[in-house]
């Protein structure tokens, strides 16, 4: 089916189309995973992808060209320009014009981002908000309670998620899954025209003052982070050495264990939450995707284990015969990654739906929208639910640790 044909039978069903000479669609585009309520194709508009899903009151290009491929855009979501491929938006989301947004990212119900932001494996949990001008790749961010009391990112601002080991094995944290799926925490605020080395892990509350670059983790609740540049200086590096294994090993394991837990909260909570064929299609996305992110942090920590044989080879011709504690625990990692792998995969399969408490499950069911039937969760309710996950993830990481 050509293009003209799609279009008219699109704006046969309902979808609004002002200029349908400007608007491709691919022949390998489902039109039925597209809704005919409320949907608006701006001139510009290029969708492909078999996946691609529109859901009801979604708008495309308002703002300017937009490329859509493989990419879900849940109800009431406003992608005003540029790509899109293989990411999901749950709903009433706004993403401003000039975005380059790929791969393994998940924006949850009402999370945005002004114009000219880059975004890969990234988890935006509802309500959090991204200025301009920013580069976020690697990183699931949580904190807030509504469009009101959010997390946010200032503008220039940029995660830091690639070393000069050349690796990426540094996903960071802000907040974290277990708490944050309730939406009763203190907001996360990254200071403008500052950044963040991963791994890094920063607690509820936390605020980076603008300017700043944040390398180390904080987790404890409510602080204020600042600092100025750098002193200048020059010492000597050896390449390929890392002075931190452990610490960037327990981060990398702390965040597959906080996917795989949130995973658990995907198949067994949000699921209640599918009332028809496209919301299943776009649950099956937001599984899929994260399934995406667990795969891809697993390979990457699989990446920085290996290059620990030439770290540690380096360290050997150095240590003059004695073994230090930097070596003891390059051998740790590195004799004890193929078991680690093998707890990871297995469970990132593993459904955990007989431990979830019943009488957190029953006060979910029928409560309206996912946004509302959190919400209106009471506290102690949460907090079960809190603990439940809590428990996945420290299932996970006491079977891992060095």
């Amino acid at each position: 089916m050509d293009t003209r044909t799609t279009t008219r039978l699109l704006m046969e069903r309902g979808v609004i189309v002002p200029d349908p000479g400007s608007v491709y669609i691919g022949d390998d585009v489902d039109i039925d995973r597209i809704s005919g309520t409320g949907v608006t194709l701006h001139p510009g508009t290029r969708i492909i992808g078999e996946k691609t899903l529109i859901m009801a009151g979604a708008t495309i290009g308002s703002e300017g060209p937009v490329t859509l491929d493989n990419t879900r855009v849940g109800p009431d979501t406003q992608l005003k320009g540029g790509f899109f491929q293989d990411a999901v938006f749950a709903g009433k989301n706004v993403f401003g014009s000039g975005a380059h947004v790929r791969g393994g990212t998940i924006l949850e119900e009402e999370a945005s981002a002004a114009h000219t932001v880059g975004l890969k494996q990234t988890i935006l949990f509802p309500f959090v908000t991204l200025g301009s001008l920013i580069n976020f790749c690697d990183i699931l961010m949580a904190g807030g309670t509504s469009r009101k009391d959010h997390s946010e990112v200032g503008s220039s601002f940029i995660h830091f998620n690639y070393t000069p080991n050349q690796d990426k094995a540094t996903p960071s944290m802000l907040g974290n899954v277990h708490q944050g799926v309730m939406l009763n925490q203190r907001p996360v605020f990254m200071g403008g025209q500052g950044g963040l080395v991963g791994p890094c892990r920063l607690a509820f509350g936390t605020v980076t003052a603008a300017g700043t670059i944040w390398r180390k983790d904080e987790t404890r609740p409510d602080r204020i982070l600042f600092g100025g540049a750098l002193k200048e200086g020059s010492i000597p590096r050896k390449a390929g050495v890392y002075t931190g294994p452990g610490r960037i090993y327990t981060a990398n394991c702390s965040y597959i264990a906080g996917l795989i837990s949130l995973m658990n909260w995907y198949r067994i909570v949000r699921s209640l939450f599918v009332v028809d064929h496209l919301s299943e299609a776009l649950f099956l996305g937001m599984r899929e995707t994260l399934q995406s992110c667990i795969d891809e942090r697993i390979k990457r920590l699989g990446d920085f284990c290996t290059r620990l044989n030439a770290s540690r080879k380096i360290l050997l011709s150095r240590s003059r015969g004695e073994t230090t504690e930097l070596i003891r625990i390059h051998e740790a990692i590195i004799q004890g990654w193929p078991r680690t792998l093998e707890i990871l995969a297995r469970e990132a399969c593993h459904d955990h739906c007989n431990t979830v408490p019943e009488p957190f499950l029953k006060a979910i069911t029928n409560k309206g929208s996912y946004i509302e039937a959190i919400k209106h969760l009471d506290t102690d309710t949460a907090l079960t639910g809190s603990n439940w996950l809590q428990t996945i993830k420290l299932s996970i990481m006491e079977k891992i640790k060095l």
